[in-house]
């Protein structure tokens, strides 16, 4: 069966880094759009980057534009999370999930999921 693993996550203070990290299997990863959501406590779950099959597109919430990147490693079914100058409203659980077609926003474009890492930025 298909399987997303997230890790990467932590407790850090404002303005640092870290890299989340999701292994994929079970699934043809070449084949997919690849995402990264985000749910705070009370909140609705929102997209935060997405990036394409090949790796050549990517698309970002405006509030993490030149903070954060994603990445993917086709060989290691692997993508990435970079995150730069962390904020604490950034403290969220961080999912991965993964998507036919082309890159899309909402959850419901996004078949496949993972358990969730979480991120506590603190001030």
């Amino acid at each position: 069966q298909v399987q997303l693993v997230e890790s990467g996550g932590g407790l850090v203070q404002a303005g640092d880094s870290l890299r989340l990290s999701c292994v994929a299997s079970g699934l043809i990863f070449n084949d997919y759009v690849m995402g990264w959501f985000r749910q705070a406590p009370g909140k609705e779950r929102k997209f935060v980057a997405a990036i394409s099959q090949s790796g050549g597109i990517t698309n970002y919430i405006d509030s993490v534009k030149g903070r954060f990147t994603i990445s993917r490693d086709n060989a290691k079914k692997t993508i990435y999370l970079q995150m730069n100058s962390l904020k604490p409203e950034d403290t969220a659980v961080y999912y991965c999930a993964a998507g036919s077609d082309y890159i899309r926003t909402v959850k419901s474009a996004y078949d496949y999921w993972g358990q969730g890492t979480q991120v506590t930025v603190s001030s």
